[in-house]
């Protein structure tokens, strides 16, 4: 019966997400400037930077996921922070009186969303990124590619649930964009690769992004960088579900 009841909750969450344009513009644009930035600076500076010796090409096609992880972000903040923003929360809780079905349903469909886009945006850009490279580009026929283009999914897909535990918690588009962008954008490039120490390997975004690298540097490889950034989407939905059980609508 559980089961059933979230399946419905689950579809009339993917309504509300394909009714509201903002929200299908995130979505859609996920993919669009992931590929689309990677297969430029592929592209353009490609040439230039194959001739040296620490050139990564898997990571550089995926120059646009710095594009793409703000979109994803977009995307879960947007969709549970605007149920209060426009008081839908209200509407949405006497449809579905349970808040854990409809906390797990947005969960499911905004995940699953994101992760569907965000596999298209992997293989898409080493499909379309690796040839720009010339000699220097691989395909999916070896190993790195395939696990690229899956983590870059994976790592989306956590992303928009990280925002969307958060924007639960804070109720408002506008603070957790405010909290999550400086966070995953803005923070790892001012530590630096060194500035940081072992704690900023543990940041979301660059805990991550080890799944888009040849050759991952630091103390977290690949996978364990995923499950760095999937205890981070772990605590912000944890916490938004605390926040959605305590607080009044």
């Amino acid at each position: 019966m559980t089961t059933n009841v979230i399946i419905s909750a689950a579809r009339a969450e993917w309504a509300k997400v394909c009714s509201v344009r903002g929200l299908v513009t995130a979505l859609t644009g996920t993919p669009v400037v992931t590929i689309g930035f990677g297969a430029l600076a592929c592209g353009l500076a490609g040439a230039r930077q194959t001739g040296k010796s620490d050139f990564d090409p898997l990571w550089f096609s995926f120059f646009g996921i710095s594009f793409g992880q703000i979109a994803a972000i977009c995307f879960g903040a947007l969709a549970m922070a605007g149920e209060y923003t426009h008081g839908s929360v209200r509407v949405s809780l006497a449809a579905v009186p349970r808040r854990g079905v409809f906390y797990t349903a947005k969960l499911i469909v905004l995940g699953g969303a994101t992760l569907a886009a965000g596999l298209v945006a992997g293989f898409g850009t080493v499909l379309v990124g690796q040839p720009l490279l010339g000699e220097q580009g691989v395909g999916l026929d070896a190993p790195d590619p395939v696990r690229a283009a899956l983590g870059c999914g994976i790592y989306l897909a956590l992303l928009s649930l990280l925002a969307t535990g958060t924007a639960a918690v804070l109720r408002s588009p506008v603070a957790t964009l405010g909290l999550l962008v400086p966070l995953v954008c803005l923070l790892s490039p001012i530590l630096g690769p060194d500035r940081g120490g072992r704690v900023g390997q543990f940041l979301p975004d660059r805990a991550g992004q080890q799944m888009l690298h040849t050759a991952p540097h630091g103390v977290l490889g690949p996978w364990a960088g995923l499950v760095v950034t999937a205890g981070w989407a772990a605590l912000a939905v944890g916490a938004g579900w605390w926040a959605l059980h305590r607080r009044d609508a």
